[in-house]
């Protein structure tokens, strides 16, 4: 294994510029993978912030005694699917719908808006199913006048987001393929500048994993660099974005590392089909 590193670096010094090619055209190939995972991140992060404001509105019949109301809310709190529940007066009711649409504060005479409960759903619970069964749910009490939850907003926000995991999976998986694609090209380069070389091994008996060993190090090694080099790219193209255009969430410690990691995994991947098929050729 020694011996494996030792001819891993050397490689670095034989060629440098094909070396330096390498890692340039690695980080670039996972730059790209890494500016669609900051756009898949934010687009996810945007999401959930949409989704925050998901709720189910019951409207409250007019009579309804405080004993009901509380028994209620305390039922409702106890559904599996509801983070809170909350009162809403026909006074509460009245000044919020004076603030958020006041154009037509002068419409809203006191005592126009029933009052309600707000349900607020635990994350995890706001797909269409899940708010219309704790909707129909609450349809149940005999006081419930109407119950409100957007309906078809909450449909279309869901079709959203899982259109959107479906295609940052088919991307991220397209981007991954062709960095494994370049690297293994790079790689390839490496092995025939040295195929006399693996050649003269083959002759004289050494076996298929010590060929290979020093490739697969050099294409990790290759892998690891280019991810720290589009790690760089990312964060300076981040910046450049928050500063100038719109502020932007970047990967934390966690994914940087992973997408570090992967960077090496990657060139491993590409080194490995690149060498195995130039020795089943040999």
């Amino acid at each position: 294994m020694r011996l494996a590193w030792r001819e891993a670096l050397l490689a670095f010094r034989r060629a440098p510029m094909l070396s330096a090619l390498s890692v340039t055209t690695i980080a670039f190939s996972l730059f790209a993978f890494g500016l669609f995972g900051l756009v898949a991140l934010n687009i996810r992060k945007a999401l959930t912030e949409v989704e925050d404001r998901v709720e189910v509105r019951a409207f409250i019949v007019d009579g309804t005694t405080a004993e009901q109301t509380g028994a209620a809310i305390a039922d409702v709190r106890a559904f599996p699917e509801v983070a809170s529940v909350t009162m809403v007066t026909p006074e509460a009711a009245l000044e919020r719908a004076r603030r958020e649409l006041g154009e037509f504060k002068d419409v809203f005479d006191p005592g126009i808006l029933p009052a309600s409960l707000d349900v607020r759903l635990k994350e995890g619970f706001r797909d269409p199913a899940t708010v219309k069964a704790v909707a129909d749910r609450m349809k149940t009490y005999d006081f419930i006048d109407d119950v409100r939850y957007g309906e078809e907003w909450v449909q279309k926000l869901y079709r959203i987001r899982t259109l959107s995991t479906l295609a940052g999976m088919l991307l991220g998986l397209t981007f991954a393929a062709v960095a494994i694609i370049i690297i293994g090209s790079t790689i390839r380069m490496a092995v025939l500048a040295r195929a006399r070389e693996i050649a003269i091994m083959r002759l004289v008996g050494a076996t298929d994993s010590f060929v290979r060993s020093p490739f697969l190090i050099e294409g990790a090694l290759k892998g690891f660099l280019g991810g720290l080099l589009a790690l760089l790219l990312a964060w300076s193209a981040n910046a450049v974005i928050g500063r100038y255009v719109f502020r932007a969430d970047f990967f934390d410690v966690r994914l940087s590392v992973l997408g570090v990691l992967a960077g090496a995994l990657i060139g491993l991947l590409g080194s490995l089909l690149s060498v195995g098929r130039h020795l089943r050729d040999v």
